[in-house]
């Protein structure tokens, strides 16, 4: 059963000139797997940004904030992202699944909760 869905849509450039103000912002809000994924990107903002797409995503799919950074995208061999939750999970979903897209200007992310 779905329990949660959120989506979230950014332009890259916020997430760029939210860095370059405060270079803090990347430790702050990023994991440091989502940042040594990111940074080893051509685009590493676009990817920063769909993966801050995610956690906006993730808020609205279970009503509330958490910490940013207990809150991870990772990808799978296949390259399929998936969303891992590193705070205790009291929010009652078992599954989770994540959509990610990106251009050069936008990022968005789609993530939906089920409950078994």
């Amino acid at each position: 059963m779905i329990i949660g869905v959120g989506i979230d849509l950014i332009e890259v450039a916020r997430v760029q000139k939210a860095i370059e103000r405060n270079p803090r912002f990347v430790d702050r809000v990023f994991t440091e797997r989502e940042i040594l994924y990111s940074e080893g990107k051509k685009s590493r903002f676009q990817h920063l940004a769909a993966r801050f797409a995610v956690k906006e995503a993730f808020y609205k799919a279970i009503g509330q904030r958490i910490a940013w950074t207990d809150v991870e995208t990772i990808n799978l061999p296949s390259g399929q992202p998936q969303l891992i939750l590193l705070a205790k999970n009291i929010y009652g979903f078992t599954r989770s699944h994540v959509s990610i897209s990106h251009i050069a200007d936008y990022a968005t992310a789609v993530v939906v909760l089920e409950k078994e």
